[in-house]
């Protein structure tokens, strides 16, 4: 079971788990998918809580990101799911089935159409309000020359978190 909490309650929590994985859900038409992200953040704009992550052009989950008006990120906070991070974070969705090679099973979004990890301890619901293609010419000549040196950039999604889920502890 799960319960609805604060994003102020968890933000602690979901930073420190972001360092080690956590699976960024993505439902386009009848397609999903999943893939592990180790970059994102939390804040608050436009008078909402937002989570922004980065998808690259490169990765499948952009193709459907690209068409989705809605993410999710499930996050695994007491070290579980190790190697579905694994997996998630270095084969293609348009090369496997992640759910199956994982062992994952998904849940329905309470807010959203994007489903959400089963199993994680945190779930984040998030409606796409904005989007941003990076600028190279605008990023950090350090940054650019450590994670960009194939010039696969990055694009930013600003989610509107619509509802912050957490395991009940039993």
């Amino acid at each position: 079971m799960y319960k609805e909490v604060s994003i102020e309650q968890v933000a602690g929590k979901i930073l420190e788990q972001l360092k080690k994985g956590a699976f960024l859900t993505v439902k386009s038409g009848d397609k999903v998918n999943t893939m592990t992200i180790a970059w994102g953040t939390i804040g608050y704009v436009w008078q909402r809580h937002v989570f922004i992550t980065m998808v690259r052009h490169s990765r499948y989950t952009f193709e459907l990101i690209e068409k989705a008006n809605s993410f999710t990120v499930s996050f695994p906070l007491n070290g579980q799911m190790k190697d579905a991070l694994n997996v998630c974070g270095t084969k293609s969705g348009r090369h496997i089935d992640k759910f199956k090679e994982c062992g994952l099973s998904l849940l329905p979004g309470e807010k959203v159409d994007t489903p959400v990890i089963d199993g994680c301890d945190l779930h984040l619901e998030c409606k796409i309000i904005y989007k941003s293609p990076m600028h190279p010419d605008q990023l950090q000549g350090e940054i650019k020359r450590l994670y960009y040196g194939d010039e696969d950039y990055h694009v930013l999604y600003f989610g509107e978190i619509l509802a912050v889920r957490m395991k009940e502890e039993a």
